[in-house]
C-alpha cells in the first residue's frame, strides 16, 4: 500500500533490497513505516495549561493592578462598608483573573489542537520516546524475537517525526555493539530528510546486510526466510 511519502515503487525497491539482503544471511530483515507514531494527546493540554497560569503576568505586564482602597476616600463611611468595598475589589481582580485563565486555556487549547500546530510544538524528546516505544512494540508484535537464531532486525521510520529506529534480537546484540549500526541509521535519517525515504532505506538495508553477513553468513541449503520482505505501512496512530 503507497503512502504519500512511499510510492508502489519505492516499496517494491525496499521489498528487492530486504530480499537481496537476506541472501547472504541467516538475519532477518524486517521494515516496518508509520505516518505518525502518535497522537501526542496531551500536548494541546499541557501548553494550555502552562499559558493560563500566565494570566497574572499578563494582567500585570498590562498595567491592570489590584490595590486596597484608599482609607481616605471614605470619610464618614463605617469599617464595615470599607471592608465590603475591599472585598469587593478583591472579589473583582479574582474574577477577572479566572476568566483571563479560562478564555486563555480553551484559546490555547483550540490552537494547538490543530495538527500541524500540535506536532510543531510537541517536545523532541517526547518524540523521541513515542517513536521508540511504538518501535518496541512493533518488534514484538510482529515476532521479530521468534525467529530461529534470534536474528531479526527491525528497521523502523515515523515519517512525521522524521525519526527512525532499528531494533536488533538478542543474538545479534551479543556479537554486533549498538554503535556499529551508526552508519546504517545516519544514511536512513538523511534519505528521510531530504525527501530520499526509498533511496535511505534501501542504503541502509545494504549497510546492515554487511554486518549481518559478517557474523550471520547464510548456510548453503538451510536459509528459510522466516519473516515476510515486504514494508508494512502502519495507519496514522
Amino acid at each position: 500500500m503507497a503512502t504519500p511519502h512511499l510510492s508502489a515503487q519505492d516499496l517494491e525497491d525496499i521489498e528487492r533490497a530486504v530480499r537481496a539482503a537476506e541472501v547472504r544471511t541467516t538475519g532477518e530483515i524486517y521494515c516496518v513505516v508509520a505516518e505518525e507514531s502518535s497522537d501526542y494527546h496531551a500536548v494541546p493540554l499541557a501548553w494550555a495549561a502552562g499559558v493560563a497560569l500566565l494570566a497574572p503576568a499578563v494582567l500585570l505586564l498590562g498595567g491592570i493592578q489590584v490595590s486596597a482602597p484608599d482609607m481616605g476616600m471614605f470619610g464618614g463611611w463605617s469599617a464595615e462598608q470599607v471592608e465590603d468595598i475591599g472585598e469587593a475589589t478583591a472579589r473583582a481582580a479574582l474574577i477577572g483573573t479566572l476568566m483571563l485563565q479560562g478564555l486563555l486555556f480553551l484559546v490555547t487549547l483550540f490552537v494547538v489542537s490543530i495538527h500541524p500546530v500540535r506536532r510543531a510544538l510537541t517536545p523532541r524528546g517526547l518524540k523521541r520516546d513515542r517513536v521508540r516505544q511504538r518501535a518496541e512494540e512493533q518488534f514484538l508484535a510482529k515476532n521479530l524475537s521468534a525467529t530461529r537464531d534470534r536474528t531479526g532486525v527491525l528497521i523502523y521510520v515515523s515519517f512525521a517525526e522524521r525519526m527512525a529506529e532499528l531494533i536488533a534480537d538478542e543474538s545479534i546484540h551479543a556479537k554486533v555493539p549498538d554503535g556499529t549500526w551508526d552508519q546504517a541509521m545516519a544514511a536512513l535519517v538523511a534519505g528521510l530528510r531530504h525527501g530520499r525515504p526509498a533511496a535511505g532505506f534501501t542504503e541502509a538495508i545494504q549497510l546492515c546486510a554487511n554486518l549481518l553477513a559478517d557474523n550471520f553468513p547464510a548456510r548453503m541449503g538451510d536459509n528459510p526466510n522466516e519473516l515476510p520482505d515486504a514494508v508494512v505501512v502502519l495507519p496514522r496512530a
